[in-house]
């Protein structure tokens, strides 16, 4: 979702390479995972840290729970002028594909809609400690299912 939120925004924010498969997704992902392990037993070197930055770049691996990140995202698509699906959910639910929607139902659709969207608010400023800790505590107890046919919602 964050490729295709992205997408969405455009200019510079656009991910760099093509658009993952999700088969080629789940291989980086594993790939990643295997070379986490690996550093922190030490079987690799230090500057496995970068192949592994790298990869965690390239899947937006991580993005909606990282604050700092999506805050920088935010940034720049405020320089860009915004987007719709930042704020609302109706057009965040447009980046899904018309088979996910489906699939989904509209009660779970929202529910990932609104999950999203929470971490965007994440990052507003002024969030306290105790309040971060609160929207983390909303956002783990969602189990969000399985919905997504690809990872670029394509028009």
């Amino acid at each position: 979702m964050a490729d295709r939120l992205r997408r969405a925004v455009g200019g510079r924010l656009v991910p760099r390479g093509p658009v993952l498969t999700l088969a080629l997704y789940a291989r980086k992902r594993l790939e990643r995972q295997e070379l986490a392990q690996a550093l922190v037993q030490k079987r690799i070197p230090l500057a496995g840290l970068r192949e592994i930055d790298r990869l965690t770049d390239e899947m937006s691996f991580g993005f909606w729970h990282n604050p700092s990140e999506v805050a920088a995202f935010l940034r720049g698509a405020a320089r860009m002028g915004g987007h719709p699906a930042l704020e609302r959910t109706d057009a965040f639910l447009r980046l899904l594909t018309p088979s996910e929607r489906l699939r989904l139902g509209e009660a779970r659709a929202l529910t990932v809609a609104n999950y999203y969207l929470t971490c965007l608010r994440l990052a507003a400023p002024g969030l306290d400690a105790g309040t971060l800790e609160r929207t983390f505590a909303r956002l783990d107890a969602v189990h969000l299912p399985m919905f997504v046919d690809a990872l670029a919602h394509v028009e």
